[in-house]
């Protein structure tokens, strides 16, 4: 497993009956979460000391039970990187710290080609991996099918002093846009993608990630450089190895272009212990 364990602002405290109790800056949330099945609190005095609490619903969904004032929103960095956190629904707060693995690794890859590296990032979200990108020298195409989650990605790519940096946002189902790319010629040294097990464009187009994950991975094919970088394949779907995320791409990236494959975990340390939390999983190729 690949522990994301080089945070400063962000910690977990404390796991224990489904819930976690997170640092993020100075503020602690508590959050549910289905792979913390043991009851017992490993320090049950942290837990007073909450700011918030994310309830699920019954029916489904849930909300935020606001113990303590809470900002709409603040700011917490990792290493140079800058990100405004925010409570929002279903229990979400803009970053996912586990993703920090994958940022580094992303970072160093272009640090390291000493030549101009071009990313494409789909299903962007707030653009955790598209800031990492630009700071590390990239030029970055961040596409998402929400407008909110576009906006957001501004304010991190802004808050982390990197506005002047070349990165296009765009509004717009990933599959279209790529189909889009394709016949525009474009192409990119490094392609990121993140998808949801369920979720719709930004014109209603429904994606479930087991039966178009393989055909997205095909299609991005015809949008790999010659002297391709990397391609990371991201998931949060239940039920799916990240050995089949790998199977995808040595499946799909051409025999000629070489290079390594890997996968794997991703996990969050409990500060004060020897327990993880796996987060989810990963397929990479690299150069």
């Amino acid at each position: 497993m690949d522990v994301a364990n080089n945070w400063k602002d962000y910690e977990i405290l404390d796991m224990a009956n489904g819930e976690k109790l997170e640092r993020w800056g100075n503020i602690i949330l508590i959050r549910p979460d289905p792979q913390i099945i043991w009851k017992e609190k490993s320090f049950p005095e942290k837990w007073k000391n909450a700011n918030a609490r994310y309830n699920r619903s019954n029916t489904g969904g849930g909300n935020w039970n606001f113990i303590k004032p809470l900002p709409k929103s603040w700011q917490i960095k990792y290493k140079d990187l800058t990100f405004n956190i925010k409570p929002m629904g279903f229990k979400h707060t803009g970053i996912f710290p586990e993703q920090a693995v994958n940022w580094d690794w992303m970072m160093n890859k272009i640090r390291n080609s000493n030549r101009e590296i071009k990313v494409l990032n789909l299903f962007a979200y707030t653009g955790g991996a598209s800031v990492a990108c630009l700071k590390a020298g990239a030029s970055v195409c961040h596409v998402d099918s929400s407008k909110g989650m576009c906006e957001w990605a501004k304010e991190n790519v802004a808050s982390s002093g990197l506005r002047e940096r070349p990165i296009r946002f765009l509004i717009d189902d990933v599959v279209k846009f790529v189909n889009r790319e394709i016949r525009r010629g474009n192409k990119y040294d490094g392609i990121i993608m993140d998808p949801p097990s369920y979720g719709r464009g930004a014109n209603g187009e429904v994606w479930k990630f087991e039966e178009n994950i393989a055909d997205l991975v095909e299609l991005c094919m015809n949008v790999l450089s010659d002297k391709p970088l990397f391609f990371l394949i991201n998931s949060y779907t239940t039920g799916i190895s990240s050995q089949v995320l790998e199977n995808l791409l040595r499946i799909n990236i051409p025999k000629k272009v070489g290079g390594k494959f890997s996968h794997g975990e991703l996990g969050l340390p409990m500060t004060n212990s020897k327990l993880i939390l796996p987060c989810g999983i990963y397929g990479r190729w690299e150069e």
